[in-house]
Formats: C-alpha cells, sequence, structure tokens
C-alpha cells in the first residue's frame, strides 16, 4: 500500500476530510483490515500501542503486529460472516520491547454501498489505566500481597510504605502464619531497592557451620569440602534486601557477625581476609518474644537496638475483626480459579464453624483450611463436610465460646471456661490425626488440613516424636 496516498471521506462534508488525520484524533487504537487481514490503515494510538508505524505495518497480516493470544486461540475474524454482529473480547498483545498489555478488541465488518463485506474495522483498548483504577479502589483492602480491612491492617498499609523508603534495619514480629514474609517482601518492592535482589534466609533452618557459609560465604579450603568460593547469601543480596526470617534462631556467635556487618557494612567469608563492602538492607522477623530474650542472654542486646530500628508487629488473626471473611472468600476466588472449580460460596453452617475457629496459625492455616475445601469441594457451596475434621470436630467447643482466647503465657493461650491450654488441645489433635493414619505424616496433615512444613514444625513444638 503506497502510505503517501491520501485517503478522504468525500460525502460527509461539502469537501474531502483526510481519513488518516481523522482517525489520528481519536484515543483509540484502530487499525483497517483487508479480508484476508492484512494492515491497510493503523491511527497514532495504534502505533502508540504496538510500538509499529504505519509503514511497518502496512499490508503484513494483523497477527505479526498484534501477537495476542487471541491470534493463537482463534481469531474472531475467521467466523465472521457476512451478517455477523460486530465482536467485542478482552484478551492481550505484545508489543515491539516485548511487553505483555491487556487489551479490550472490538471488531467489526466493512461493507461497501452493497453491503458486500470488503474489510474490517478493529479497535484495540488499553486496559491498564482501568486496571489501575480497579487496584487503587481495592489500595484500603490490601498492600501487595497482604490483605486487610481491619483497623490494625488498615495502620499497618499505612505505614509500610513509609519505611519502604529508607534504608534503616526493619524488625518485624507477630506469630507463626500472620503473613511476615509478605510484609518483608512489600516493603522491598516499595523501595528503592525493588530492582535490586531480594534474598531470605531462615535462620533456624541450618546448624550453626553450614549458616555461617550460608550467610557470609567462604573462600575455597576453608574446611573440609569447601572446593570452591561461595559468594554468601549478603553478597547476593548487594543493592537489594536481605530479609532474616526466624532471627530468634540465630546462634550467638554469629549475631556477633551481624552486628560487625550493621556496624560498617562489611562483609568477611570463612577462610578470607579481604572483606566486601555490601550494600545491602536488612529486614529481620521473628514469632519469639526478643525481649524475653535478652534477658535470659539468648539474645544480644546490642543486636536488638540495631535491628529494632523500624518495629513492625503483625496482629493475629482472631484480633483483626472482619479480616476472617475478607479472606475466606478472597482465597476461596483464587484458588477457585486456580483449580478451574465454579464454587459460588459457603453454607451458613460452614461459615458458622469458619468464622467461630481461633485459627491458631492465623492466615496461613486459614489459607490451608481454604485450599483443603475447594480441592474436597464438587458442590456449588462449601458444607461443613468439605473442611478438615478437625474443625468438624471441634465445633461443639467452638460454639459454646463467647470469649477470645485468653493469653496465659508468651504465645500460649487458655480456652475460655476450661482449664486446658490451646497448644494441649492442638497437640491431642495432632495425636489422635497420627493414630487414624497409622502415623503417616503426609495422611496426617492432609487430615488435619495442614501443609506437610506446618505439622512437622508443630510437632516438633509439642515434643511429638515418633
Amino acid at each position: 500500500m503506497d502510505t503517501s496516498q491520501q485517503l478522504q471521506i468525500n460525502p460527509l462534508f461539502n469537501f474531502p476530510i483526510d481519513l488518516r488525520s481523522l482517525i489520528d484524533e481519536i484515543p483509540l487504537g484502530i487499525i483497517v483490515l483487508d479480508m484476508d487481514r492484512r494492515i491497510m490503515l493503523l491511527n497514532r494510538a495504534f502505533e502508540s500501542l504496538t510500538g509499529f508505524s504505519q509503514d511497518e505495518a502496512a499490508g503484513v497480516p494483523c497477527y505479526h503486529i498484534l501477537r495476542s493470544k487471541m491470534c493463537i486461540k482463534g481469531c474472531p475474524a475467521l467466523n465472521m460472516q457476512h451478517e455477523s454482529k460486530p465482536v467485542c473480547m478482552e484478551s492481550d498483545l505484545i508489543n515491539r520491547d516485548r511487553n505483555l498489555i491487556p487489551v479490550r478488541v472490538n471488531l467489526a465488518l466493512l461493507k461497501d454501498p452493497y453491503r458486500k463485506a470488503v474489510g474490517f474495522l478493529e479497535t484495540v483498548e488499553d486496559m491498564r489505566p482501568i486496571m489501575e483504577l480497579d487496584a487503587q479502589k481495592s489500595h484500603a483492602y490490601r498492600f501487595a500481597h497482604l490483605i486487610g480491612r481491619s483497623p490494625q491492617m488498615e495502620k499497618i498499609f499505612q505505614i509500610l510504605p513509609v519505611f519502604a523508603q529508607s534504608d534503616s534495619s526493619v524488625l518485624i514480629t507477630g506469630e507463626t502464619g500472620t503473613g511476615k514474609d509478605l510484609a518483608a517482601e512489600a516493603i522491598h518492592q516499595a523501595s528503592n531497592r525493588a530492582k535490586g535482589p531480594f534474598v531470605k534466609v531462615n535462620c533456624g533452618a541450618l546448624p550453626e557451620t553450614l549458616l555461617e557459609s550460608e550467610l557470609f560465604g567462604h573462600r575455597k579450603g576453608a574446611f573440609t569440602g569447601a572446593v570452591e568460593n561461595k559468594p554468601g547469601r549478603f553478597r547476593l543480596a548487594h543493592n537489594g534486601t536481605l530479609y532474616l526470617t526466624e532471627i530468634g534462631d540465630l546462634p550467638l556467635s554469629l549475631q556477633v557477625k551481624l552486628l560487625t556487618f550493621l556496624d560498617d557494612q562489611m562483609v568477611y567469608p570463612l577462610g578470607g581476609t579481604k572483606g566486601f563492602q555490601a550494600n545491602v538492607r536488612i529486614i529481620a522477623a521473628t514469632h519469639r518474644n526478643l525481649e524475653q530474650m535478652v534477658q535470659t542472654a539468648r539474645f544480644r542486646e546490642d543486636l536488638f537496638f540495631r535491628l529494632n530500628v523500624v518495629r513492625i508487629h503483625l496482629p493475629p488473626l482472631r484480633e483483626r475483626q472482619g479480616d476472617t471473611r475478607l479472606l475466606l472468600d478472597y482465597f476461596l476466588n483464587s484458588l477457585s480459579s486456580r483449580f478451574r472449580k465454579k464454587i459460588k460460596g459457603f453454607s451458613n453452617k460452614a461459615l458458622e464453624i469458619l468464622r467461630s475457629y481461633p485459627y491458631p496459625g492465623n492466615v496461613r492455616e486459614l489459607r490451608n483450611i481454604s485450599e483443603y475445601a475447594v480441592n474436597v469441594c464438587q458442590e456449588e457451596k462449601i458444607q461443613p463436610h468439605h473442611l478438615p475434621a478437625y474443625l468438624v470436630e471441634m465445633k461443639p467447643m467452638i460454639k459454646e465460646q463467647v470469649s477470645p482466647l485468653i493469653q496465659s503465657g508468651p504465645n500460649e493461650y487458655m480456652l475460655p471456661g476450661t482449664e486446658q491450654t490451646w497448644g494441649a488441645m492442638e497437640r491431642k489433635l495432632i495425636l489422635d490425626a497420627l493414630v487414624k493414619t497409622g502415623g503417616r505424616r503426609s495422611k496426617t496433615a492432609e487430615l488435619l488440613g495442614w501443609g506437610r512444613s506446618t505439622l512437622w514444625r508443630k510437632m516438633k513444638q509439642y515434643g511429638i516424636n515418633q
């Protein structure tokens, strides 16, 4: 096609109108195709959206320029007949910079004065502004992957972006399953270090000798088995964030090395004499009471003060009024979509059980329960028999509960109206489940609606050995 040729609209006014100038003023991507779906004309908005100019796209099949998933799964133009109505569908396109852009596409037939189809008119609308607006509307209920609308969570959503803008050390506290990992990652993603690495280390997952090498690295020959140099997590996190989860389990000897790094930002690998200047922000998290550990000399006081520059405490789910239902609906929708289930909600009885349960495992346990129920459910609504067995068995006890759990000590709670702690009750549930499954941990975790790692951690916590 000769792009220098001027396309005109004649019968509209008493004088010709330049078609290209007309469609260039429309802030919506427009392309005109012939019957073979080759591009005849496009406007400036489409050029901006895809990165391809009129000269480059003219005469080229549209699927080479649009590069949309609908081109692969079945172009709607192929199924349009002489009397077909316009088609509207949501899809995406890959622009010249290889960015995936969500779009809304409208396709209609172009006909000559004799009503014969001669081509197609296609409009392509960029959906990113609309999606960003939707995200802003729901901003009050979430920050990154943290979700909630309780006053405690709203306060956290307000302070997290502020804390993200500094390089101060952050200490995140809260019970197991409250979302400490998500908060740490949210701080990193909202900070100026977002383009840098986010490196996570579990301080309780490795023995002291391996943990030191994992954190600070080692030189070849530093110890038996060190056959090559290893950079260590501090070096890998350079210009980014190092997230130390379960900081309360960090051995005292490594607490000294961590304190040294916080003082001078230098990393000295095992077996090496030359240090490395690491530009790393430290975020630490723990479910333990570090103040009590300082008093019993299990955690260094000076390190605690260095880490406790910015403190964020994530409340347990039982204290977040209104968030349980919000999270249940969120997990139900996301998991139903993921598992391709058409589940519309919870029955009133199932919802009563789920609302009454105290969730000692917090949001993580709620998610595990939701995932179990979605996997099991073959109906339109989740019923009580779709929930993990331990929830249904505890229903009478939960129904009588009229007050929240009573704290009887650090991380320990009494069940109201009884002399039994929640820990003792949970330990009994695990033992009963192990008996029912013949000691098979995978089956036990499935019966309880937990992940295997959660079961292992709780067994270790309650001293249950097989």
